[in-house]
C-alpha cells in the first residue's frame, strides 16, 4: 500500500503518518510538506530513518513538485491533510489560504487523475457549514462559510466532489469536528491555553466564551480516516464527530484543575470578526456504514494532552518564541 500524505509534518498529518506505519506492515508513506510555520519535522523525530517512510519538502500548489512525487513514488492512495487553517491568519491575509487550500487541492486532483490513483481522501472541516444555533449538520447540509479559511476549504471540497462526478476520480471528502492532542501547534485553543498556563500567563477567551465546538482526540480521527481508506465508498462525504460539544469557557474550565489553577487566570477579550457561534455534526453515516466510533471521551483525551505538553516543553517552547499565535495570545479553535 503506497500512500501520499500531504501536510504530514503538521499536527494532524504527523499523527496519521505514525498511525499508518504502526498499523500496516506493508504501508509505504510519502510525506509531502512545504514546512510552513506549522510544519515541524520534530513532530516525526521518532520515525526518522524508518524504512517505509519518505519525506519530500515541497508545495502542493507546485505542479512540477507534485508530478515528480507521483512519478517517483506511484502512490495508490492520496490523503490531503495539507492546508492553511488558522482563522485569524486568514482574516489578516487570505491569499495563502486560497493558494494552498484551493490551488493546491486542484493540483493534487489533476495529478491524481492523470496517474490513476485508487482513492483520494480530502481532510476537511465542519467550518464549511458555517454556524447553527441548534440542530446538526449532515453530509447534505449546504455550505455557508464565515471566514476566508472556511471559504477556501469549502472551495476545495467542491472541487474534490466535482472530480468524482466529472472524471470518475475515486474521491472522498471528510468534514470533521475540532481536533486536539499531541503535537498541535500552540496557536489553537487547547495547546495555546495549556502552554500559556504552564508559562504562568493568563488565557484570553473570545467574547462571552459561549461559542460551541465539537471535539475529537486525534488518535480517534486517525482511526476514522483508516476506516475510510479501507471501506469508504468513492464519491461519498463522511462527517467525523463525537457528539461531545462544549463551549470555549467549558473547555477552559476543564483545563484549569488539571494544572492546579483557578479561574482568576481567565480574561475575556473582544470577539473576532465572523466568529461562528456553534458547530455540531451528525456523524451517523460513518458509524453505521463503516463501523467507526470514538474510543476516548473528551476528558480522557484532555488528561493525556495536558500530560503530553507538560512532558514535552522542548517541543513547544521554541515554537512559541516569536510565533504569531503565541505573542498575540489569541486562541484559534479551528482543528488542524
Amino acid at each position: 500500500m503506497r500512500i501520499l500524505l500531504t501536510g504530514g509534518a503538521g499536527f494532524m498529518g504527523s499523527n496519521m503518518v505514525r498511525f499508518l506505519l504502526n498499523k500496516y506492515a506493508d504501508a509505504m508513506v510519502v510525506n509531502l510538506d512545504k514546512l510552513t510555520y506549522a510544519g515541524n519535522l520534530d513532530n516525526l523525530k521518532d520515525i526518522v530513518g524508518h524504512p517505509r517512510y519518505v519525506f519530500v519538502k515541497g508545495d502542493i500548489a507546485d505542479e512540477g513538485v507534485v508530478e515528480r512525487v507521483f512519478k517517483q513514488n506511484r502512490p495508490e492512495i492520496v490523503l490531503n491533510y495539507a492546508a492553511e487553517t488558522f482563522v485569524d491568519r486568514s482574516i489578516h491575509d487570505p491569499k495563502p489560504f486560497i493558494i494552498t487550500d484551493v490551488v493546491g487541492t486542484y493540483t493534487l486532483l489533476e495529478t491524481a487523475r492523470r496517474h490513476g490513483v485508487k482513492k483520494y481522501v480530502q481532510i476537511s472541516t465542519d467550518e464549511v457549514f458555517g454556524s447553527t444555533q441548534d440542530g446538526l449538520f449532515t453530509e447534505q447540509s449546504p455550505f455557508d462559510p464565515s471566514s476566508p479559511y472556511s471559504a477556501s476549504k469549502a472551495g476545495a471540497d467542491h472541487l474534490v466532489r466535482s472530480y468524482w462526478r466529472t472524471y470518475g476520480l475515486p474521491t472522498i471528502v471528510t468534514n470533521s469536528c475540532n481536533f486536539f492532542g499531541p503535537y498541535q501547534y500552540p496557536e489553537k485553543l487547547i495547546p495555546l491555553f495549556i502552554t500559556n498556563l504552564l508559562e504562568g500567563k493568563k488565557v484570553s477567551v473570545y467574547g462571552d466564551g459561549q461559542h460551541v465546538r465539537e471535539w475529537i482526540y486525534v488518535p480517534d480521527h486517525c482511526a476514522a480516516i483508516d476506516s475510510i481508506i479501507t471501506t469508504g465508498r468513492p464519491g461519498e462525504v463522511y462527517n467525523i464527530g463525537t457528539g461531545e460539544r462544549l463551549t470555549n469557557i467549558e473547555v477552559t474550565r476543564k483545563i484549569l484543575p488539571l494544572l492546579g489553577l483557578r479561574e482568576n487566570v481567565i480574561e475575556f477579550v473582544k470577539d473576532r470578526p465572523g466568529h461562528d457561534r456553534r458547530y455540531a455534526l451528525d456523524s451517523t453515516k460513518i458509524k453505521t456504514e463503516l463501523g467507526w466510533a470514538p474510543t476516548r471521551t473528551f476528558d480522557q483525551g484532555l488528561i493525556s494532552t495536558v500530560r503530553w505538553y507538560r512532558e514535552n516543553e522542548w517541543w513547544w517552547k521554541k515554537l512559541k518564541d516569536g510565533s504569531f499565535g503565541a505573542h498575540d495570545e489569541r486562541p484559534d479553535d479551528a482543528s488542524a
